[in-house]
């Protein structure tokens, strides 16, 4: 036997992230007080409607698997809390075990060897090993402030060569908390669709926005992948469900790909969600957007006031993307010696993509406020002694 690996593993890049949670967890098992602001994980618990439906699917044994696609009742669940104007069909929705799956299930749908995607820098880590996964070829994309850290109708049309075959976005996007405007989005699926590509828009983060009204990218046509999850907004990171839209004509595709990688999305995790969209649960749901939002408009000015270079208020999700330049011509060293010396974790920007990422960190706000306030008065400390 060998040890022999397939070549595209040299490409598949580990997520740094998980690096800094283990060392945090390290000095917390040598009994220091860690804050942690480096996992994008909400510090709430999953609602309690959702473990009680849960809780009645054990009991009633229904732990068998679903059809591919999921439970009917459920894909109309999902289909039915769009907006009319942008509501699916509930055959064109797929359950599948997270967003993650979701990725992969539209790479695999869309990409031959060599085929092209557009997507921006920074942006979500493991977008770019999905794409290669399948023989793909990601092309990041810098992008700054001046866009909002997103895509633009003129960056795609500048970037778009004969081997392009889709654009994938992210709004909310992780790591900025940046958000695509209705009039942005409909103008990047005009030019998306005129070059003759496919687009697909990443919308796990989509209930938690703080400035806007939520709008799906649905509601600029049927011809696209919008993805989704129960993992952020609902709580249910550990449940691992998430949905899927695709354009009609893709079911068949879709239950063939789904049979095969996974079989079906876990059965009591997709009954448990079907207590997400109950009234009390949204309710629940609303609080805690309020509370993602203030702990936004506590963390953001306070990390300013710091120093540290923030040019665009997030608008959704729960990340800060800052500039440390001011301080370090090396974020990753500079997280590290955050870690160490006050007990605050943070994600350096090397896991975000190639463009500025020595100048940045990201902070994830999914911490109580008064674990927030406590990290910037160690960073105060810790930096005003530096200087």
């Amino acid at each position: 036997m060998t040890g022999r690996l397939a070549q595209r593993m040299a490409l598949i890049q580990p997520f740094h992230v998980m690096e800094v949670l283990a060392k945090a967890q390290a000095l917390e098992s040598a009994r220091r007080d860690v804050i942690h602001l480096e996992i994008g994980e909400p510090d709430f618990p999953t609602p309690e409607p959702i473990v009680a439906r849960a809780q009645v699917a054990l009991q009633a044994g229904q732990t068998r698997y679903t059809a591919a696609q999921g439970l009917p009742e459920l894909r109309a669940l999902i289909a039915a809390q769009y907006p009319a104007a942008a509501r699916p069909a509930p055959e064109r929705v797929a359950l599948v075990p997270g967003s993650s799956a979701a990725l992969l299930v539209s790479f695999a749908l869309l990409l031959d060897p060599g085929d092209e995607v557009l997507l921006a820098d920074p942006g979500y880590p493991c977008n770019a090993n999905f794409i290669q996964l399948f023989g793909g070829v990601p092309v990041r994309i810098p992008c700054g402030p001046d866009t909002g850290y997103q895509l633009t109708p003129e960056l795609i049309r500048a970037h778009w060569t004969e081997h392009t075959r889709a654009v994938l976005l992210g709004s909310p996007a992780n790591p900025t908390g940046s958000v695509i405007a209705p009039e942005p989005m409909s103008a990047i699926v005009d030019e998306v669709r005129r070059l003759g590509g496919a687009l697909v828009v990443d919308e796990i983060y989509h209930g938690l926005v703080y400035d806007t009204p939520v709008r799906s990218a649905l509601h600029d046509g049927d011809d696209l992948f919008v993805i989704n999850s129960f993992s952020k907004f609902y709580g249910m990171t550990g449940w691992r469900l998430g949905w899927l839209v695709t354009p009609e004509g893709y079911d068949d595709a879709v239950t063939r790909l789904c049979q095969n990688l996974f079989i079906s999305a876990p059965t009591v995790s997709q009954h448990a969600a079907l207590a997400a969209f109950e009234p009390a649960t949204l309710a629940e749901l609303e609080r805690r957007r309020r509370a993602f939002q203030e702990r936004r408009d506590f963390l953001v000015p306070a990390l300013r006031q710091l120093g540290f270079r923030i040019p665009l208020q997030p608008a959704g999700a729960f990340y800060v993307y800052a500039d440390v330049s001011g301080f370090t011509d090396d974020s990753q060293r500079f997280a590290a010696d955050v870690l160490e010396q006050t007990g605050v974790a943070i994600t350096p920007g090397r896991d975000f993509g190639d463009y500025r990422q020595v100048e940045h960190l990201r902070f994830s706000y999914a911490a109580p406020l008064d674990r927030l306030q406590e990290a910037v008065e160690r960073l105060r400390g810790w930096l005003e002694s530096r200087s």
